[in-house]
């Protein structure tokens, strides 16, 4: 019986982590279709460039509800069982960025692939569904990179091993299980296996950069500059 517990604890927090928050919002806002949008992915950075800040923030807090939603749900199926407490939000991870609510077809018809995001917000409400404190920590230190930095990408995988090393360290303390800092590992793996087209373009030096930035801001000015002394 508890293995079947655990399966449907991990089954729900993927199915949970699929809910599309992003092509929701978006197509309430503006009627547009996100996956038509720039990078197309369904999270909340997309959804900014989509529908605006507001539609973006929406979309990454309902997403980081989502992490912490598989978590929740596993507690409550499995409260003994803290192995599944960690596999859970993963699940809700994959779910995010591998929705079985967006299959993409071929001419013929066939699933070639599950649409989805980067896994970025649910991995920030996985860490907070496993250690609420932990959110003081990851969250102020994933919004600083993301308003300083500018890039969501490097943002989605800083997510991550913030949250690694936070948990690492409330380990160390005896606060929280070691098996806790395998979600850390686990989510950062996910992530990377998600942005791996943005991996690509960081090296080649052609990644988005998102105008609600300080590096938005100053290559704006910088583009503004150059503009002016051409004219």
């Amino acid at each position: 019986m508890q293995i079947v517990l655990d399966i449907v604890a991990v089954a729900l927090a993927y199915v949970i982590g699929s809910v599309p928050i992003g092509l929701l919002i978006v197509k309430i806002v503006t009627g547009k279709d996100i996956r038509q949008i720039e990078s197309g992915r369904t999270g909340g950075t997309n959804a900014m460039r989509a529908a605006g800040f507001w539609a973006g923030f929406a979309t990454a807090m309902l997403d980081i509800v989502k992490g912490a939603a598989g978590v929740w749900v596993a507690r409550w199926l499995t409260p003994d069982v803290p192995l599944v407490h960690v596999i859970a939000p993963l699940a809700a991870i994959l779910g995010h960025n591998h929705s079985i609510f967006l299959p993409e077809r071929d001419e013929n018809g066939r699933i070639i692939r599950l649409r989805g995001g980067a896994g970025g917000a649910p991995s920030v409400g996985g860490a907070m569904g496993l250690y609420l404190p932990s959110i003081l920590v990851v969250l102020p230190l994933g919004m600083l990179t993301f308003f300083t930095v500018g890039i969501a990408s490097v943002t989605t995988m800083a997510v991550a091993l913030f949250v690694t090393l936070a948990f690492a360290y409330f380990a160390s303390q005896g606060i929280l299980p070691w098996a806790y800092v395998l979600y850390g590992v686990g989510a950062e793996i996910l992530l990377i296996l998600a942005l791996r087209p943005n991996i690509k373009r960081l090296f080649e030096g052609n990644e988005r950069i998102v105008k609600y930035s300080l590096n938005g801001w100053l290559k704006a000015r910088k583009e503004a500059q150059n503009t002016d002394e051409q004219k």
